[in-house]
C-alpha cells in the first residue's frame, strides 16, 4: 500500500476515534462536522442473476471464422476482442415468454392502440407460408403461435424493432417490482445482444472453435446430431425435427447456453457492415448505424446448412422483416467488477 494511501487511512480512523469520543459526550459526528465521508443510505449492490438467464464471465477471445470464409474471402481473418461480463437469457425467448409481453402490451394499449399493436408486435404467423415457395405451411401458421403444443418453442415472425420492444417492456416489468414492491435499486436494462457477445457467449470459452460444442463434427460420437439444421439436400429431420425444435432440446455449451447454433437465428443489436469486425474497438465492440437498414442475424436455423451453424459465421436481415427461422434471446450488462472472478 503506497504512502498517502496509508496516510489518509490513518486521518481518516483519527477523526473516526474523535467524533466517536465526541459523539459519547453528545457531539457531533465526521459527516456533521464538514468532513467526507460519503453520501449517506447507499445500499450495498447485491449481484442477482436474472431467471432464466445465465452469466456470461468477462474474457478474451479471437472473433471470426475458425475456418474458411466460404462466402468472401474463402481465408481465415480473426480479431481479438475483450468481453466485459454479462448475462444472457439460457434460450431463445419462447411463443409462451412472448405471449405474457404480447398480453400485457394489449392489456395497457392506451398508448399505441390495439391496431398498433397487433400490427408491429404482434408475432407475423403468414411467414409460414411465405417464406418457402409452394410449401404447405398453413398448419404451422394456424397453430405455431397460437396452440399450447408450441408454447415452449422458440418465437419467430418478430422483426427486430418488435425485439427491442420486448426488451424494453421486460426492463420496465423487472424493475417496476424491484423499486416500487421490493424497495431494490434497479436492474440494468434487458437488450439484444452485440455480435461481439453473441459470438464470444456461443463459444462458451472455446476459444477458436468451429461450433458451441467444439470441433469439427455436427454429430457426437453415438452418432446424434448436435443441433436443429437441415444436415442435407431435402433432409430436415435427420435431427430429429422437421422444423423448429422445442428450445434446450440440444446440449448446452460450456456457459450453459443452448441453441446457440441452430433451431432459430437470432437478431443481434449491431447494424451489418462487411468490414465492421477490423473497424470497431477491440473492447466491447457494437457497430452502429442508424441508416443502416440490414441488422445482424447469428447462429443459423432448423432451415440451414452446417456453415451458418459455426460460431463465426456472419449474415443479416432486414430490420422491418420477419421470417419463419428468426428469434432472438436478450442480454444484460453486468455491474460489478471486471475480471470475473465473483462468478
Amino acid at each position: 500500500m503506497c504512502k498517502p494511501i496509508i496516510s489518509k487511512v490513518l486521518s481518516f480512523l483519527g477523526i473516526l476515534g474523535v467524533a466517536i469520543t465526541m459523539n459519547s459526550c453528545g457531539s457531533k459526528s465526521p459527516g456533521e462536522s464538514g468532513e467526507l465521508i460519503g453520501a449517506p443510505n447507499r445500499e450495498g449492490w447485491v449481484v442477482t442473476v436474472p431467471f432464466g438467464m445465465v452469466v456470461c464471465p468477462s474474457g478474451t477471445f479471437h472473433m471470426g471464422q475458425a475456418d474458411e470464409d466460404i462466402t468472401h474471402s474463402r481465408a481465415n481473418s480473426n480479431k481479438q476482442i475483450t468481453i466485459g461480463g454479462f448475462y444472457m437469457d439460457d434460450t431463445e425467448i419462447t411463443n409462451n415468454e412472448y405471449r405474457q409481453f404480447v398480453q400485457a402490451m394489449l392489456t395497457d394499449s392506451s398508448a399505441l392502440g390495439v391496431e398498433v399493436i397487433m400490427r408491429e408486435y404482434y408475432p407475423d404467423t403468414t411467414v409460414w407460408v411465405r417464406d418457402f415457395s409452394h410449401h404447405m405451411g398453413d398448419p404451422m401458421m394456424e397453430y405455431y403461435y397460437a396452440h399450447p403444443a408450441f408454447d415452449d418453442y422458440p418465437v419467430v415472425g418478430v422483426d427486430w424493432f418488435a425485439a427491442k420492444k420486448f426488451c424494453q417492456w421486460r426492463t420496465n416489468y423487472l424493475n417496476d417490482y424491484r423499486v416500487n414492491q421490493a424497495g431494490l435499486f434497479k436492474m440494468p436494462d434487458f437488450r439484444l445482444p452485440s455480435e461481439a457477445e453473441w459470438e464470444y457467449a456461443a463459444r462458451g470459452g472455446r476459444d477458436m472453435a468451429k461450433y458451441p460444442w467444439g470441433n469439427p463434427y455436427i454429430r457426437n460420437s453415438k452418432g446424434c446430431m448436435l443441433a436443429n439444421f437441415k444436415p442435407g439436400r431435402g433432409n430436415y429431420y435427420d435431427d430429429g425435427f422437421m422444423y423448429t425444435s422445442p428450445v434446450a432440446s440440444y446440449f448446452a455449451n460450456d456457459y450453459g447456453l443452448y441453441d446457440m447454433s441452430g433451431n432459430v437465428a437470432e437478431w443481434c443489436e449491431d447494424a451489418f457492415y462487411h468490414a465492421s469486425v477490423p473497424v470497431v474497438w477491440d473492447l466491447n465492440p457494437t457497430y452502429f448505424n442508424e441508416s443502416e437498414p440490414r441488422k445482424v442475424v447469428r447462429g443459423g436455423s432448423w432451415k440451414d446448412v452446417a456453415f451458418y451453424l459455426e460460431a463465426g459465421t456472419r449474415t443479416f436481415e432486414y430490420q422491418d422483416t420477419t421470417k419463419s427461422y428468426i428469434g432472438f434471446r436478450c442480454a444484460m450488462t453486468y455491474l460489478g467488477r471486471s475480471s470475473g472472478s465473483e462468478f
